[in-house]
């Protein structure tokens, strides 16, 4: 079902006068929690939410009524991919070392160069950003790969992206990521870090200034984030500088930690420690820093986050794809630690990333009542909110901003429902999103997205994304062409013409 009255709304924009919206499910916040409320209303003007809850008793300007749908929070992503994903490449190409995952020094010394123009830059953020309103995220904070970069994230296009976010309706939390260091192949395998502090901190500085100059734009929708790249690819002087910097900046820091057999062992090598227990002893830890993934980090470690106050990004498909799954989601909420919720790869679906993430945690624990959906869907509301420092979002009250995203129920996939929580988390994709609004601006109505027409973006980033892949045996151990890089699943069977 689909009201008229949304009909009339101009995309992009937000409604004058209070606009009030009721669907079969209204998810709430009541007595401290989320609260699911048959038929429930919920009124939002000027940008805000004034009521959430069964009936409101004032008056309003218009009336939409979604029928079989849940008006929910809008979906919070730590780890939201703005990039065209080049880890899909070598899901089925393994090892990733062999397909380009790691620069080889016959390429270092060439000299690592940008594969993709300023401009393909810019478009492929705007695009990720269409996609991750169409998949029912209000706020994300961007993640790109740093691999097919000359070294690190540009401020050019971090403004760009910021502009598209004003343009498309999206709140972002973002800067341009920063190194001092990247990872060397230097033999099949063998892989050795490589620093160059003067670029870490120069990206450091840059981030600062795009963050005094750019929070707080386009209404709120702009705010700033700090993001060094991984914990084996900073130095200590970087990060101390980073953590004193967010004190300054009253924002976040994210730090991908703790997510892979490579960073411990060159954690080992360089510090005698993990990433959290290095950064714990120089006093690094608080509750400014998430932490993509945790895949790999130990009891101590867990322990440290939990002492320390910092939130876990869980991005549990793309972890699972690659072997792994964070030790667990249950046990992680049993010692107090805040876990968000992140895609962090293709396809950018919070709803997948739900399901897999109460799979690998029954799976890991050995219990089908380890975790339960509503876990899942508070992390992706509640606790991406709580990771931000923020208490306006992820939740539907009087006062918290007009975020909200609007999921049908009656897709055929999902028959039987179960309850509304239950059955998308079980059966749900982002493509049963109907509505996304933020801060009260209608941002994406039925598979269209203010700002930009995503079916000739898609064919475009096709486009761009062949012309990297072109580039791969360049920056690809012993330079093999493409088609030895990456095989499709099964052999090619050409005819000739005429057959």
């Amino acid at each position: 079902m689909m009201s008229d009255i949304l009909q009339t709304l101009i995309l992009g924009e937000r409604p004058a006068g209070r606009t009030l919206m009721t669907a079969d499910w209204l998810l709430a916040w009541h007595e401290g929690g989320h609260r699911l409320v048959p038929r429930g209303e919920m009124v939002m003007e000027d940008g805000a939410v004034i009521y959430a809850g069964p009936h409101f008793p004032g008056e309003v300007a218009r009336r939409i009524d979604f029928g079989t749908a849940l008006i929910s929070p809008g979906l919070i992503d730590l780890d939201a991919l703005s990039d065209l994903d080049t880890y899909t490449l070598v899901l089925d190409n393994q090892p990733g070392w062999a397909r380009g995952r790691i620069w080889p020094r016959s390429y270092v010394e060439r000299g690592p160069y940008e594969m993709y123009s300023p401009e393909e830059l810019a478009f492929q953020k705007k695009f990720s950003f269409g996609l991750q309103l169409l998949n029912g995220v209000t706020t994300a904070a961007p993640i790109a790969s740093l691999y097919y970069r000359e070294w690190a994230e540009t401020v050019a296009e971090f403004d760009a992206a910021a502009d598209a976010a004003g343009e498309l309706g999206l709140r972002v939390f973002l800067s341009p990521a920063y190194r001092s260091g990247g990872m060397v192949l230097e033999a099949p395998g063998r892989m050795v870090p490589v620093f160059n502090e003067a670029r870490g901190l120069a990206g450091l500085k840059d981030a600062i200034a795009f963050i005094e100059r750019q929070h707080g734009r386009h209404g709120g929708l702009v705010n700033g984030m700090l993001a060094p790249d991984r914990v084996e690819t900073c130095t200590l002087e970087l990060l101390q500088w980073s953590m004193a910097a967010a004190d300054d900046l009253d924002c976040r820091v994210r730090l991908h930690m703790a997510q892979g057999p490579a960073e411990l062992e060159t954690m080992r090598t360089l510090h005698g420690a993990t990433g959290p227990g290095w950064m714990a002893s120089h006093g690094l830890l608080s509750e400014r820093l998430i932490a993509p993934h945790g895949t790999y980090a130990t009891d101590d470690d867990l322990r440290l986050y939990a002492e320390h106050g910092v939130s876990i990004a869980h991005s549990p498909m793309v972890s699972a794809r690659m072997g792994s799954v964070l030790h667990s989601f249950a046990a992680c909420s049993r010692l107090g630690i805040n876990i968000g919720m992140a895609t962090d790869t293709a396809p950018p679906d919070m709803l997948m990333n739900l399901l897999m993430g109460l799979v690998a945690c029954r799976i890991s624990e050995k219990k089908s009542d380890a975790v339960f959906s509503a876990d899942l869907f508070e992390a992706a509301t509640l606790g991406g909110a709580r990771a931000l420092g923020r208490d306006d979002i992820g939740r539907l009250a009087p006062g918290t901003r007009a975020d909200v995203a609007v999921f049908r129920l009656d897709d055929l996939t999902m028959t039987p429902s179960v309850d509304p929580i239950t059955t998308l988390v079980l059966g749900g994709s982002g493509k049963v999103t109907q509505a996304v609004f933020v801060d009260g601006r209608l941002s994406m109505r039925e598979g269209r997205v203010a700002g930009i027409d995503m079916v000739e973006a898609r064919k475009q980033a096709q486009r761009q994304f062949d012309g990297l892949v072109a580039k791969y045996p360049d920056r690809s151990w012993q330079h093999p062409p493409v088609e030895t890089l990456f095989s499709p699943a099964f052999p090619l069977w050409r005819g000739q013409a005429g057959e």
